[in-house]
């Protein structure tokens, strides 16, 4: 052992616990502020079904029309091979989980709708009907992960109505059993912070009325207005937004043809590609970064229907923008049409295959201190750990191939996927 060194120090404990008292303020501001990803699953999409048309048979529906569009556009794994430009040592394995994850879950994340997609008469018994239904979905074991509802906005034309289809399903969930642990509540068109705030009085209310833990309700605050971007004054509306929630805002959905729309973008170039949506995202992204907000890409309404030459062609789109999202770390988007499952399976399902070995190998050098080619730090350690944890959650992984790749559990992996505040800076010293 060589020669131990000299320490010396210059300035008294007082000025470190003087700084840091100084700090404390800032310290609490960022652990409320930003607490980090959560840590649960994030589905991989939103369907959303109009209030008067969601049936006990929607979930299973859905799947089975997207594998008879699979059977007559696709019929095998080389055929949708080429039509996505699929690799060939892929094509096999995508296809099959596709197919696979077709039969077992169809749907991710379901939303009932009640605001643009309703057209229904009688608004209390379809809400009515929704919570019931959801509920004998989650006790029979035929729901989504996720499955609640979109009421309509906070605007003064139909808040009242909003409110009032807010209440009957809740409470209608209560009187079927009780709020399903997969709840999820989406609030659209919001433009001011204080319509957020309004939402979050609302559920209070409807907590301290059925003796329930407060915070239980949350939501997704679903951005369609230039205005929840920048707001009159210059600032990000959309923080602002955050902040209103109180800690229950958990996603920001980006409404492609509203905000499109809100801008003035004609109908021909209305898409989730457009530069106007880039925009918005990357400030939506910002924003939610580090609070535990996820953030979802919006959908195409360009449909994947009649002739096979057009079906193919609607495919390529959505695959096309499906995988542009996923490279920019929108994980999560909307789909609007049984025919685009396919497409947002297989397109999510390669993304996480085709990184996965490196991804593993990498994470595993890294916790073995093993060095490699790439000279990883905890940061990366963490967005590696979250690339196959998000893999895993969705079927594009198998456990037993990333506990062999990486030489971790599964809940190792989650550990480096979900670090507590400090973790990655104490780590990196």
């Amino acid at each position: 052992m060589g020669q131990q060194e000299k320490v010396s120090t210059s300035l008294a404990g007082a000025v470190s616990e003087g700084i840091s008292a100084s700090l404390a303020a800032v310290d609490a501001e960022l652990d409320r502020r930003y607490p980090g990803d959560p840590g649960t699953r994030q589905p991989v999409h939103t369907v959303y079904v109009p209030g008067n048309v969601f049936d006990a048979g929607t979930i299973r529906s859905w799947g089975d029309q997207a594998l008879a569009a699979l059977d007559e556009h696709a019929p095998d794994a080389a055929s949708f091979a080429a039509v996505l430009g699929l690799s060939d040592d892929l094509a096999e394995d995508v296809y099959g989980r596709v197919r696979a994850k077709l039969e077992r879950e169809p749907i991710e994340d379901l939303r009932v709708d009640f605001e643009d997609g309703y057209a229904g008469q009688d608004e209390d018994q379809d809400a009515a009907r929704a919570a019931r239904l959801i509920s004998e979905a989650y006790a029979n074991g035929t729901a989504a992960p996720y499955m609640g509802i979109r009421m309509k906005c906070m605007e003064a034309a139909v808040r009242d109505r909003g409110i009032r289809t807010t209440d009957v399903f809740l409470t209608g969930l209560l009187e079927n059993g009780g709020l399903p642990a997969g709840l999820v509540l989406t609030l659209p068109k919001v433009t001011y912070p204080e319509q957020v705030s309004a939402f979050v009085r609302l559920l209070e209310s409807f907590e301290k009325a059925h003796g329930l833990d407060a915070g239980r309700l949350g939501f997704e605050i679903q951005i369609e207005t230039s205005q929840a971007i920048l707001a009159a004054d210059g600032t990000a509306t959309v923080a602002r937004m955050i902040g209103a929630a109180e800690g229950r805002a958990t996603g920001l959905h980006y409404g492609t043809f509203d905000y499109s729309a809100c801008l003035g973008v004609s109908a021909a170039h209305q898409a989730s590609d457009h530069p106007a949506a880039d925009h918005a995202k990357a400030i939506m992204q910002v924003a939610a970064a580090g609070t535990g907000v996820r953030v979802s890409d919006g959908s195409t309404n360009v449909l994947p229907v009649g002739s096979t030459a057009h079906v193919h062609e609607a495919w390529r789109l959505h695959y096309g923008l499906t995988r542009r999202a996923l490279s920019r770390a929108y994980y999560q988007g909307w789909d609007m049409h049984p025919g685009h499952i396919p497409t947002r399976y297989a397109a999510v399902f390669a993304f996480y295959r085709e990184g996965f070995e490196t991804a593993a190998k990498r994470l595993s050098a890294y916790a073995n201190h093993a060095g490699g080619d790439v000279m990883d730090e905890p940061a990366t350690a963490k967005a590696l750990s979250s690339y196959l944890l998000r893999g895993l959650q969705c079927g594009a992984l198998d456990t037993a191939e990333v506990d062999a790749l990486t030489g971790m559990t599964r809940a190792d992996v989650e550990r480096f996927a979900a670090p507590r505040r400090g973790d990655l800076t104490a780590t990196a010293q």
